[in-house]
């Protein structure tokens, strides 16, 4: 999974839940394999699932849950591993530990619009806090910080996936972070 003897990048993709991050994740995946650069996706609802079984999605939970993402990113990385953060990541301080330990890092903001990102819903979290059967979603419920200053937004609206997916490789290549 080295890409091509480049130190390993770490890219987190935040954005609110149905914001995109995970179509952002995908198309990014295969336009890197496509320049033979391998990498590992830390999806967070397939990780928290390891990580905390029975999720409340309480603060002291989400900081533990994105520590242990962050760390797992920090290990990869450091084995030359590139890894992709496909995760909501709700505050600044979550993504700002991983950017901190892992040398080549990108911090990517998928914005969209909370109206876009509810009638989309794919997962119905949505539809479950407007039912009041959930009360943690963020930038509904729960605080969303948006990134202050990333390397990179994509504009859920007016770009496709495919074409964000092609600005950030160009962004990874023009940081040197491959070739």
């Amino acid at each position: 999974m080295k890409s091509n003897n480049v130190p390993a990048f770490g890219i987190w993709i935040t954005g609110i839940p149905a914001s995109g991050k995970s179509t952002l994740t995908a198309a990014l995946k295969e336009e890197l394999r496509a320049r033979a650069v391998d990498v590992a996706v830390l999806e967070s609802d397939a990780l928290r699932k390891t990580f905390t079984p029975n999720p409340t999605y309480g603060e002291e939970e989400r900081d533990t849950f994105y520590q242990q993402l962050a760390d797992v990113g920090v290990l990869l990385t450091a084995q030359g591993v590139p890894v992709i953060f496909d995760a909501t990541a709700n505050r600044r301080a979550y993504r700002e530990r991983a950017r901190q330990q892992i040398p080549h890092f990108l911090e990517v903001y998928v914005d969209c619009p909370l109206a876009t990102c509810m009638a989309r819903d794919p997962k119905g979290i949505y539809r479950q806090a407007q039912a009041s059967a959930t009360a943690t979603v963020p930038g509904l419920q729960t605080a969303y910080e948006p990134p202050e200053r990333p390397d990179l937004i994509i504009d859920c609206e007016s770009e496709t996936a495919q074409a964000g997916a092609r600005r950030v490789v160009a962004l990874l290549t023009e940081k040197g972070y491959i070739r």
